[in-house]
């Protein structure tokens, strides 16, 4: 069992953790200003509840994950005020639904820990100073300067100012969920809970009670009465992820409660009123589902009152500086790097590259890249394959990519830049106020 001190005293205990993940993960928790507990057996870990951790992350991967979440019911037993997390390293529908059985807190991947880990540990910690630039009011929680990101943040703070149901769309690995949290944050329930949801991964056989709960004896195993996460979220905001993914059975189901505002338990004839606002995701398109029969029209109605688009990657490409200036500081505190700055051959890459993952492939990109880094800069050498390979076949398109190389190639000189492209200098201001690209939002990464 290993321990690390910071300045915070309550515990958080971190259990069946392998290899590389350990580091990252324990370094990260502990930079957040905790204390960590590291248990590598189901002996340590019931142990160890005698310090009264926070909260227990339960490590999950395929070949022993099932075999600790079976320990839920003991640390329960033994001290339950801990708030248990899954943290699956290795995922699956199998150990998902093992997981909900397990009655945890919360489920997380571990591809998306950070941000989802930042706000359990937020949480715990009242009053917490908001100090990353992610959680600045003045950003909403979404990083970047481009007019797109200033388009969607001017967007949330409204709807933060409203009730309504939202609706968000964009593309998988966006941050549709960042841009749920900060509707939840600015909002007037803020002080109640955001509770998330992620329908895809929720069986038509586990929806009801996972959603509205269950009565002591409704089925087999279930020895207590549970409130689902509808009743969770009472006085805040529930996050439906993935709600494109409904069946037609679930879709009938959940809009009932959005419309009728009311739930009954499994196994209870007694309706409970609940007092939530819904803010749903997908990367589907809803209407073209709903003309195609795929999606309930009424749903989509009762859904699509605020709606918000979050931008690709792509098409925001400016803030990739930015962006990946977050990402290097976020993980060299993680993983105890200290890579300062990114070539400007290993730039040119990027920014050649499309990004179909998007700002959750490019937090990958720059973690892999710093596994692979022996110095203090991360070269084109560094970067995942998929990357090389792509700016290998491809040379910016268009007057705006290639504006956008020259500036990064001149370490956003505009003089240079201008040489480089032939073009005057005046006409080099005047692109740059057309594609809306100013120095603020470029990548000066040296």
């Amino acid at each position: 069992m290993m321990r690390s001190r910071s300045k915070d005293t309550a515990g958080i205990l971190v259990a069946g953790l392998r290899g590389a993940d350990s580091r990252a993960c324990l370094n990260f928790i502990s930079a957040a200003g905790f204390e960590t507990l590291q248990c590598d057996t189901h002996e340590q870990t019931l142990a160890s509840l005698d310090h009264r951790p926070g909260i227990v992350f339960l490590a999950l991967y395929a070949s022993d994950g099932t075999s600790w979440l079976r320990l839920t019911g003991s640390i329960r037993a033994r001290w339950r005020q801990a708030r248990i997390v899954a943290l699956a390293f290795e995922s699956s529908e199998e150990l998902a639904i093992e997981a909900l059985r397990a009655k945890v807190d919360d489920y997380i991947h571990a591809t998306a820990a950070p941000e989802a880990v930042i706000e359990i540990l937020r949480e715990l910690r009242a009053g917490e100073p908001q100090t990353e630039a992610h959680h600045d009011s003045a950003t909403l929680g979404i990083l970047g300067e481009s007019r797109c990101v200033a388009e969607l943040r001017t967007r949330l703070g409204r709807l933060s100012n409203s009730d309504c149901n939202v609706l968000i769309t964009g593309e998988s690995g966006t941050g549709k969920e960042l841009a749920a949290a900060a509707i939840h944050r600015y909002s007037n329930r803020k002080h109640a809970r955001l509770v998330c949801l992620n329908c895809a991964a929720i069986p038509d056989s586990l929806l009801e009670s996972e959603l509205f709960g269950y009565e002591r004896g409704a089925f087999t195993g279930a020895d207590a009465t549970r409130d689902g996460k509808l009743k969770a979220a009472e006085g805040g905001v529930i996050f439906l992820d993935e709600i494109g993914d409904l069946s037609a059975y679930a879709q009938a189901k959940i809009l009932r409660a959005v419309e009728a505002k009311e739930i009954y338990r499994l196994g209870s004839h007694q309706p409970m009123v609940v007092n939530v606002r819904v803010v749903a995701a997908t990367h589907r398109n809803l209407e073209e589902m709903v003309a195609q029969g795929r999606f309930r029209q009424d749903l989509f109605f009762r859904l699509n009152i605020g709606r918000v688009h979050v931008p690709p990657l792509r098409e925001r490409i400016e803030d990739l500086g930015i962006l990946v200036r977050h990402y290097l500081h976020l993980v060299n505190r993680q993983m105890g790097t200290a890579v300062e700055t990114v070539s400007e051959e290993a730039w040119r890459v990027m920014l050649r590259y499309s990004w179909p993952g998007n700002v959750r492939e490019l937090r990958n990109a720059v973690e892999s890249a710093l596994v692979n880094s022996n110095s203090t800069v991360v070269t084109a050498e560094d970067l995942p394959p998929q990357l090389r390979a792509a700016a290998d076949s491809s040379r910016p398109t268009g007057e705006r990519g290639q504006l956008l190389e020259a500036l990064t190639a001149t370490n956003w000189n505009k003089t240079k830049a201008a040489e480089r492209l032939q073009w005057s200098r005046m006409t080099l201001y005047r692109k740059m106020a057309k594609y809306a690209v100013s120095s603020t939002t470029g990548a000066e990464l040296a």
